[in-house]
C-alpha cells in the first residue's frame, strides 16, 4: 500500500491511483461508525473496478491550532495505515493540516485536492463532515459540487450502538481515560492497540524475575495508570500475551516519566529498538504504592496470574482484531 505524506502531496498521484473511490476524514480510532464509511467505500470500489484510497489530515486539526494541548490519537498515522492497507485499500493520503490548508475555500478544496490532484471519481464520507475556510463546506456543497465537476458522493449515516448511541472518538477516549478497555473495545470493533519503538530501562524488572519491553506513548495519551492484561506483536509478527503496567511506578520512581512496561509471558529475547504493538484486553487493577519490592513481587505474579486467565478465554471481535492481537 502507498502513504503519501505531508511532503509529498506536492507531487503527481500515480496514474494507477486516479479516478478512485476516496473516503475522506480523520478517521481517528477506526471505531466501528468509521468502518461503516472505510467498508462503503470498499464496495464502491470494487463495484466500479477502481482502488479505494483515504484521505486524511495530519496532524490532527485540533493539535495543528493548539499544538501546546496535542489531541489523544486512539490511532497514530503508521498505526492507522497499517490497519487500512489490511483492510484492503490502495493508498492513504495523509495531507497536511496547517493555518494554510485550514484557510483554504471549499470551493478551492474541491478544486485543487479533489479534482486537481486525486482526479477522484467517486467520495465517501460521513453524514456530517465539514471542509474549507469556516466549515464551510458541508455535505449539500459537496454533493452540489460532485454533481457540477462529474463525481459521485456517498454520505453514510452515524452508527449507533446496540444502545442507539453514536459511537464516537471522544467516547472511546473517555472510556480509556477510565480504565475501560473492554467499553472501549465494544465501541472500536477492535481491542485498543499502540504502537511504539522498545526503549532502555532502568532494568529493575529483571532483578526481580520480571524483565520489560518499555515504551513511551507520549504525554498526550490519556489512558488510566495501572495494570493490564495484554497482548504484544513484534515486527515479525509474533504474538505474545503479558501483563503491563502504564504510569510512574510510584514504589520506585516517583518523579519518573509515565511509561508502557510490558512483561511478557514464557519469552525472554532482546527487544530493544522493535517497534512493536500492544493491545489491551482487560484493566487489572489501579497503580498503588508497596512497602518494598517484596510486596511488590507479591503482587507481581497475582497480576501475572489474573492476566492470564483472562488472555486463555479471549476471542477476536472481528476482522481488525483478528489482524492485530491473534
Amino acid at each position: 500500500m502507498t502513504v503519501f505524506h505531508r511532503n509529498e502531496t506536492k507531487a503527481p498521484l500515480p496514474g494507477s491511483l486516479e479516478g478512485g473511490v476516496v473516503a475522506i476524514g480523520n478517521f481517528d480510532g477506526l471505531h466501528r461508525g468509521h468502518q461503516s464509511v472505510l467498508n462503503r467505500a470498499l464496495e464502491e470500489a470494487q463495484a466500479r473496478g477502481v482502488p479505494a484510497l483515504v484521505l486524511t489530515f495530519e496532524p490532527h486539526p485540533r493539535t495543528a491550532f493548539r499544538p501546546d494541548q496535542p489531541v489523544f490519537r486512539l490511532t497514530p498515522a503508521p498505526l492507522k495505515a497499517k490497519i487500512l492497507e489490511g483492510l484492503g485499500f490502495a493508498a492513504v493520503i495523509e495531507y497536511p493540516f496547517d493555518r494554510s490548508f485550514s484557510a483554504l475555500s471549499a470551493e478551492a478544496f474541491v478544486e485543487r485536492v479533489l479534482i486537481d490532484w486525486l482526479k477522484v471519481g467517486h467520495v465517501v464520507t460521513g453524514f456530517d463532515f465539514h471542509f474549507g475556510k469556516n466549515r464551510e463546506g458541508g455535505p449539500a456543497f459537496l454533493m452540489k459540487a460532485g454533481a457540477e465537476k462529474g463525481f459521485g458522493v456517498t454520505l453514510v449515516d452515524a452508527y449507533r450502538d446496540e444502545n442507539a448511541e453514536v459511537i464516537s472518538s471522544s467516547r472511546i477516549r473517555e472510556h480509556l481515560c477510565r480504565g475501560e478497555v473492554s467499553e472501549a473495545a465494544g465501541l472500536l470493533g477492535y481491542h485498543y492497540t499502540v504502537q511504539a519503538t522498545v526503549i532502555g530501562g532502568k532494568r529493575l524488572g529483571r532483578t526481580l524475575g520480571y524483565p520489560t519491553a518499555n515504551m513511551r506513548l507520549g504525554r498526550e495519551v490519556t489512558l488510566a495508570t495501572g495494570i493490564y492484561a495484554v497482548r504484544f506483536r513484534r515486527p515479525d509478527g509474533a504474538l505474545h500475551d503479558g501483563v503491563a503496567s502504564f504510569g510512574r511506578r510510584p514504589t520506585v520512581d516517583s518523579d519518573g516519566e509515565p511509561l508502557l512496561e510490558t512483561f511478557l509471558f514464557d519469552m525472554t529475547a532482546d527487544l530493544y529498538g522493535e517497534c512493536s504493538a500492544v493491545s489491551f484486553f482487560s484493566y487489572l487493577r489501579p497503580e498503588l504504592k508497596f512497602d518494598g519490592l517484596d510486596a511488590l513481587v507479591v503482587q507481581m505474579k497475582q497480576d501475572e496470574a489474573e492476566a492470564r486467565a483472562v488472555l486463555r478465554g479471549v476471542t477476536a471481535l472481528g476482522e481488525i482484531d483478528a489482524r492485530l492481537c491473534f
